[in-house]
């Protein structure tokens, strides 16, 4: 600890205090920067600069901090290295020391709403193309689903001899189907991460825009974000939103979105080798047929509730950072029939919420026991039942060509058809 140590962290605390006073920070940063703490100081005469841009101590003891060479005698603001000039603000002294502390400081002037963002190179700067970390060996139970995505990708993709022994495409299709919250999403990022592939998710605002064909391009970017990425898992969710039913759809505009995505699941506008195409919705009956014909979506996995073991996994998940005791999961595996793994995730919130209000009443902490999560199970339902039952009237009724044939035999295991 150097002599100055004492009375910096005296006056960080004074500066704490008092933010609005210049001077005390000015001086504080001085001493930062004799102590050889340049990035503390920086901060501080960020946090000046905003408050007094004219101050000439501040800037001067900014150059400092930033190893500008000394304004030249006849006077000025030196710039630092490149150009102190902004783009918007040409000539403004400030605008290098605002890229410099941008991590720092918030911005001096920002764009107006209508104001279109630079073009800076980075093409993919829209859209949050990720890098999965999930492994199907996360997602509890789906055995059957499991194997699809097997058969349908993650097999070639492992396999380049037999791929190509066998003419196996790299591009393609999938359409995941089932109540809401029993993991779609969650599975089509498993998916990614096995395939050590990136991973793009698309939803309905990422495409829509009130300019007419402005929804079409932005939907075209995305698949050419996807293909500059390759391999890369497109993830469409809510799917029915964007390829509705074209017999159904009134609005023109809507009509030509989906037929811009039907020419991008065909490859007409780019080519597709290496972009596996994930589509979630919970009603697939709204969805147009000719996303599912051959070629686009053509194959479509029923993702259903968790069964028994899937459910233990789910729970003991959620639970594992909470303190239990005298937990019978069995019976609540039992009780939680129907539920999706979204409404298993409530549960265990709501019994802990009942833990942590009963032991606020009582002022001595108590874990969560048995009798919390069967308070719980009076209070949350399943929320996959209206789900079943509309999915019941499909299956009787508008099952052609047997596309809902797995639905079919889920019914009539539950004894439901």
């Amino acid at each position: 600890m150097t002599d100055a140590d004492p009375l910096i962290a005296s006056l960080t605390a004074a500066v704490d205090a008092r933010p609005e006073d210049l001077p005390l920070r000015l001086h504080l940063a001085g001493l930062l920067l004799d102590a050889g703490r340049n990035g503390e100081a920086i901060a501080h005469l960020g946090q000046a600069l905003t408050r007094d841009p004219g101050s000439t101590v501040a800037q001067a003891l900014m150059q400092r901090a930033l190893g500008v060479s000394p304004a030249p005698a006849g006077g000025g603001t030196p710039a630092p290295t490149g150009s102190a000039d902004s783009p918007d603000f040409p000539g403004d002294p400030l605008a290098a020391y605002e890229r410099e502390l941008a991590d720092v400081v918030p911005p001096r002037f920002v764009r107006s709403g209508d104001e279109p963002e630079p073009v800076t190179g980075d093409a993919d700067r829209a859209y949050d193309v990720e890098t999965s970390t999930v492994r199907l060996a996360d997602v509890g139970g789906m055995e059957a689903v499991k194997e699809r995505l097997e058969l349908a990708f993650l097999g070639p993709l492992r396999n380049p001899e037999l791929r190509r022994m066998y003419g196996k495409s790299l591009r393609g299709g999938l359409m995941l189907y089932g109540p809401p919250g029993c993991g779609k999403t969650f599975l089509a990022r498993a998916v990614a991460g096995e395939m050590g592939a990136r991973f793009l998710s698309l939803s309905i605002v990422d495409v829509l825009d009130m300019w007419m064909g402005n929804s079409e391009r932005n939907l075209h970017e995305l698949f050419q974000a996807a293909r500059r990425n390759a391999p890369c898992v497109l993830f469409l969710d809510e799917v029915d939103a964007l390829g509705h039913k074209r017999s159904k759809v009134t609005s023109s505009s809507m009509r030509t979105v989906g037929n811009q995505l039907l020419a991008e699941l065909d490859g007409m506008e780019g080519n597709n080798e290496g972009v596996f195409v994930l589509a979630a919705t919970n009603t697939p009956w709204d969805v147009d047929a000719a996303l599912r014909r051959p070629g686009r979506l053509d194959r479509m996995v029923l993702v259903l509730p968790p069964d028994a073991e899937a459910r233990r996994a789910i729970l003991e998940y959620h639970l594992r950072d909470r303190p239990i005791a005298g937990i019978d999961l069995r019976k609540v595996v039992a009780a939680t029939e129907d539920f999706s793994g979204a409404d298993l995730a409530h549960l265990c919130e709501t019994a802990a919420e009942f833990a942590m209000a009963d032991s606020v009443r009582r002022g001595e902490v108590r874990m969560i026991g048995q009798g919390d999560l069967d308070r719980a199970l009076k209070e949350v339902r399943p929320s996959t039942r209206p789900w079943l039952a509309t999915a019941r009237n499909v299956a009787m009724f508008a099952n052609e060509g047997g596309v809902y044939d797995d639905l079919v035999a889920y019914l009539k295991r539950r004894r439901l058809l």
